[in-house]
């Protein structure tokens, strides 16, 4: 038992990463990407706001996983954190190496003994569940008492795993490393438990319905990860929309808890910020500035001139 609950937390390190949530476990500096020719492009996911003290506030869309060859990043990227003399991300990374917060999303993640999975979803899912776990080659028995939210982060962070992406790579982790090492101010959106509570303490129906939708997603998931880092390289806004919000359509009560609720509590936090004397690099998920509602077209509403870079 001791040995399953030790492969259960190291998985839990990579959960956080899918579905745009920053709870970070892995705060190694990102030095593998360090390369010498940068990638260009003629846009990217990156947006500058025009603050009233003259000043910028850069808006950077990550992708939480990536594959080492997504680096060098562009130069647009890498002057925008230049000029910057905070860096603000979703959450503490290095917070979530707490081992007080690693056992709550074990309990948080787990039903009480005597209660499993299969105990609580539908034939059908029950059967593609196992499906599933069978073509990852994944004893099901390991994962009986995880709860639906749990299991569908879960399965989606060993499919990008299998298809070679690693939060290793990702871009929260990478600028989290250079802004220790350059000494820069770091600040952050939200508390750890936050990012904890949002499936954590998702009801009932909506964690059916999260892991009956990522079953379905993992059928297509080489070909979505493949779209979606292209268009992320080439700052494709609208094909990068198409393809995070596929798995929120029939689902609007989870793109609101995930998403435009937060969206609207950043666009706060983020006006404050523009009172500060200083250039500010702010790193969330990419699925946070595009599409409606988004914290870009937030802000648009607001009247403050946002452009991409």
């Amino acid at each position: 038992m001791a040995i399953h609950l030790h492969a259960k937390r190291n998985r839990l390190r990579i959960l956080f990463f899918i579905l745009c949530l920053s709870a970070i476990l892995f705060v190694s500096v990102g030095l593998h990407a360090q390369q010498s020719k940068p990638t260009s492009s003629p846009k990217h996911c990156l947006w500058q706001v025009e603050t009233p003290l003259n000043r910028a506030v850069f808006l950077l869309g990550s992708l939480h996983v990536l594959k080492s060859d997504a680096y060098p990043l562009a130069n647009a990227i890498n002057e925008a954190y230049s000029l910057s003399q905070e860096v603000v991300f979703e959450t503490d990374l290095a917070a979530m190496m707490d081992p007080a917060i690693q056992a709550k999303m074990v309990a948080m993640g787990l039903y009480p003994e005597g209660q499993t999975l299969f105990q609580n979803i539908s034939d059908e899912m029950r059967s593609a569940l196992k499906k599933k776990m069978a073509d990852l080659g994944m004893p099901m028995a390991h994962f009986g008492r995880f709860r639906p939210w749990f299991m569908a982060v879960t399965l989606t962070a060993l499919e990008l795993q299998r298809l070679g992406f690693s939060p290793e790579y990702g871009i929260d982790v990478h600028f989290y490393g250079r802004a220790g090492s350059d000494h820069k101010e770091i600040g952050y959106l939200e508390s750890v438990d936050f990012q904890l509570d949002l499936l954590g303490k998702m009801n009932t129906h909506d964690q059916n319905a999260f892991l009956g939708q990522t079953l379905k997603d993992l059928d297509v998931a080489a070909r979505m990860a493949d779209d979606m880092l292209k268009s992320w390289q080439k700052g494709d806004a609208d094909n990068l929309y198409a393809v995070l919000f596929k798995s929120f359509e029939g689902y609007p009560q989870i793109e609101d808890r995930l998403l435009r609720q937060r969206n609207l509590d950043w666009v706060k936090k983020i006006e404050e910020m523009m009172a500060k004397d200083k250039n500010i690099f702010i790193i969330v998920g990419a699925g946070h500035l595009i599409g409606p509602g988004s914290v870009v077209a937030l802000l648009k509403e607001k009247g403050y001139k946002v452009k991409q870079r």
